[in-house]
């Protein structure tokens, strides 16, 4: 191959411009139009698509969003049902406790009053027990005294009138 010189070409009948900014311009000009037919259906299609991909999401999002905030709603009114029934659970068992704790302590009066109605009932079974034994040592004590006094007391006249006072009431 031979070189071609510029002084050929500029005879054969091309020209070079040596303008610099001139040569640009036109230069983007023709990329330009060359992009804007031979891509414009393309570039548009690859961008319609991509448009219809991002509404298609957005549509999604959006109905994420719409299930989401009803699934939101859902569980905050299953939240304050199950804050109602705890709360009413708790008050429940709050009144069972006092209620239980009432019964008990009822009930411990009651013990406590029966065994203390046993407690004086023993008292004054023993207290009468004592006061039976007394009297029978007491009475047991008289007799031996009477007893033992009477032999030096007695003679005959006032132990025939005992006799017969005993005799009367006898009969």
């Amino acid at each position: 191959m031979t070189s071609i010189s510029p002084l050929l070409l500029a005879t054969e009948g091309f020209s070079l411009n040596t303008n610099i900014f001139d040569t640009n311009i036109i230069n983007l000009i023709i990329v330009i139009v060359v992009l804007v037919l031979f891509l414009k259906g393309f570039l548009g299609g690859i961008l319609e698509r991509r448009r219809e991909a991002i509404l298609a999401d957005l549509k999604d999002a959006e109905e994420r969003l719409l299930i989401a905030s009803k699934a939101l709603e859902e569980g905050q009114l299953e939240l304050a049902q199950a804050q109602a029934t705890a709360q009413k659970i708790l008050s429940d068992g709050k009144k069972r406790a006092m209620a239980i704790r009432e019964d008990s302590e009822m009930r411990t009066i009651q013990e406590m009053a029966r065994i203390r109605q046993d407690a004086v009932a023993n008292l004054s079974a023993e207290t009468a027990r004592v006061v039976e034994l007394l009297r029978l040592e007491t009475a047991r004590s008289a007799v031996e005294k009477a007893i033992a006094a009477l032999p030096g007391k007695l003679n005959a006249s006032i132990q025939a009138k005992l006799i017969d006072r005993s005799i009367e009431a006898l009969g």
